[in-house]
């Protein structure tokens, strides 16, 4: 089964469903990342603070897979935000990848409480990438209105937050649509509480398919580009398996309904790291 696609306001086509390697160790990225890839997916998110980019890269080239067919996404950490630093960040994420281009490269977080304004110099930076041809395209990843109303020049092209059913984000999703910028879901299943829900069950029931699996169509259906994570091999191919059935406008509602706020990662506001 095909993964439907989106394509990005700079023209590029990304993979709507992607397998995520946050809290993948760096011992375990080559496995998991390979069996995600046997499973179907073919777009992989990782990042520099992760630690495992040399696990995905091996997973990649032993993959046998074309380039062209192969997204991957990676990010710039919150202390290289100066141009120099980033320059070399980038570098370095590209050898441990084993690539010479990215498809995506992100500001991580704008961390603007501990480095002040340098996330608009990473932005800056991130331009200059682009147009050498080291990433296809570029984002951002936990900006807020005020971070994204800082950086000038080319639209982001992305903006990876946190969404989940308890922290759905629906009024900066509509932010983001009216600036032309893709919404991408980091922890997209929550914590086991958003699973274990009355709501999520009963859908459940109705479609045949795990609750996972529901939130993961959920994503989808409104139109998240979402990669959720997992190491267990089961889990990943699971989490492939959303293609054969579709949520009535009801269940969208029912899940739209189980929103209460609940942030499970720091507010990027507020963030010192």
């Amino acid at each position: 089964m095909s993964v439907p696609t989106i394509t990005l306001n700079d023209g590029i086509t990304i993979p709507q469903l992607g397998f995520g390697t946050w809290q993948v160790p760096a011992d375990e990225a080559e496995k998991a990342v390979s069996t995600a890839l046997e499973a179907g997916f073919r777009h992989i998110d990782t990042a520099a603070i992760y630690g495992n980019e040399e696990g995905v890269g091996r997973a990649l080239a032993a993959s046998g897979l074309d380039r062209k067919d192969l997204f991957v996404t990676t990010k710039l950490w919150n202390d290289a935000h100066h141009a120099d630093d980033a320059r070399k960040a980038i570098e370095t994420s590209l050898s441990k990848l084993g690539l010479d281009h990215v498809d995506l490269y992100l500001i991580h977080w704008p961390a603007n409480v501990k480095y002040g304004d340098a996330y608009v110099e990473a932005w800056n930076a991130l331009q200059e990438f682009k147009s050498e041809g080291l990433t296809r395209s570029i984002g951002v990843s936990n900006f807020k209105t005020e971070h994204l109303d800082a950086i000038e020049g080319a639209t982001p092209s992305v903006d990876q937050i946190e969404m989940h059913p308890s922290f759905n984000q629906a009024s900066f999703r509509k932010v983001l649509a009216d600036r032309g910028i893709n919404p991408e879901a980091w922890s997209p299943l929550g914590q086991s509480k958003d699973l274990d829900t009355p709501v999520l069950a009963d859908i459940s029931r109705a479609t045949g398919k795990s609750p996972a699996q529901v939130v993961i169509r959920w994503h989808l259906q409104i139109g998240n580009i979402v990669f959720p994570k997992s190491v267990t091999p089961s889990r990943i191919v699971e989490n492939f398996d959303v293609f054969d059935f579709e949520l009535s406008d009801d269940q969208i509602a029912a899940i739209d309904g189980l929103d209460r706020g609940n942030r499970i990662g720091g507010d990027p506001a507020t963030a010192d790291f």
